[in-house]
């Protein structure tokens, strides 16, 4: 997955009326930077390497960015607490999409071979904690095979052409194939599963906005009409998504405007402050889940308090 850093140069003007010195942003090209359209200006510089990011936050040349949860709480720990999580910004909506109209649970998959987007992330480990809770083994020949061989952008036309059955995608991808195939379906919605077991309304973090540590201690007023900011432009995505993939589009950051329009109202974008209590649960709750699996996914254990900014 390709990513893009945007800088606000220094005549950016913040919704808080503030003129503010620069505040440099990292955002993946791709679903994460959605809720961030209306923040975007020309000042784009392009990565092709999907490790540009990270580097860059801890050299201090990229102050804000955006990260699954399980990759920022590994590089806190990794790192002397190098970076903190301001907030939540998309929740779960992860598919289980599929052409095979005789699926209609996790159990049907039994025996057959899923496709699944991101090898050491959140779609593989939360698919397989599912399986797990349905008594559904993973690898095995009377259960279900994970297969991680095709890159997330081209799921989508493998599916539609045949070549692939059964895909586990997070938003758009599972946009991008309904809208080009009638087809393809949904037929399992991880995050209701996900409900089955933890309990009715119980979501899980997908991505998380982060921040340098030393940017945030010595920047706070900037850090705080930033947020403002944000959170103004994830309200003008929410109700206006039509317009919010125009601007994605023109940007170049790889999404067609119709299909961010259409995906946008099943993404889950949120914004929950990392410092309330149900921010930090939310995101334990998915990392004790990485956890169980890959211990070293997330540094080796959960992030202390110090992780979460307040």
């Amino acid at each position: 997955m390709k990513k893009i850093i945007f800088s606000l140069v220094a005549g950016l003007v913040l919704c808080a009326g503030v003129c503010a010195q620069n505040l440099r942003l990292g955002v993946l090209n791709g679903p994460s930077c959605i809720p961030a359209a209306y923040l975007l200006n020309e000042d784009v510089e392009k990565f092709a390497e999907p490790t540009a990011l990270l580097p860059k936050m801890l050299k201090g040349e990229i102050d804000v960015g955006f990260l699954p949860a399980n990759v920022a709480a590994k590089v806190y720990n990794s790192s002397n607490g190098a970076i903190q999580c301001v907030a939540i910004t998309g929740n779960g909506n992860l598919s289980l999409i599929t052409t095979d109209t005789s699926v209609e649970s996790l159990a049907d998959l039994k025996g057959k071979t899923v496709v699944v987007a991101g090898q050491g992330a959140t779609p593989e480990y939360m698919f397989r904690y599912l399986l797990g809770k349905n008594g559904i083994a993973a690898d095995t020949a009377d259960g279900v095979t994970l297969d991680f061989s095709i890159p997330t952008a081209q799921i989508a036309a493998q599916l539609i052409s045949g070549k692939i059955e059964y895909a586990v995608v997070p938003e758009p991808f599972a946009t991008v194939a309904q809208t080009k195939s009638d087809k393809v379906f949904v037929a399992v919605d991880l995050q209701s599963e996900y409900e089955k077991f933890t309990g009715k309304g119980k979501v899980y973090p997908l991505t998380v906005m982060v921040v340098t540590k030393d940017f945030a201690k010595k920047n706070s007023k900037v850090l705080k009409s930033f947020l403002t900011d944000y959170q103004s432009s994830l309200a003008k995505t929410l109700g206006n998504p039509a317009e919010a993939g125009k601007l994605c589009e023109d940007f170049g950051l790889g999404l067609a405007a119709a299909i961010v329009a259409k995906s946008v109202p099943k993404a889950n974008y949120v914004y929950i402050p990392a410092g309330s209590a149900d921010a930090r649960k939310k995101v334990e709750e998915l990392l004790n889940i990485f956890l169980e699996f890959d211990a070293s996914s997330i540094g080796g254990k959960l992030p202390d308090k110090g992780f979460y900014y307040k």
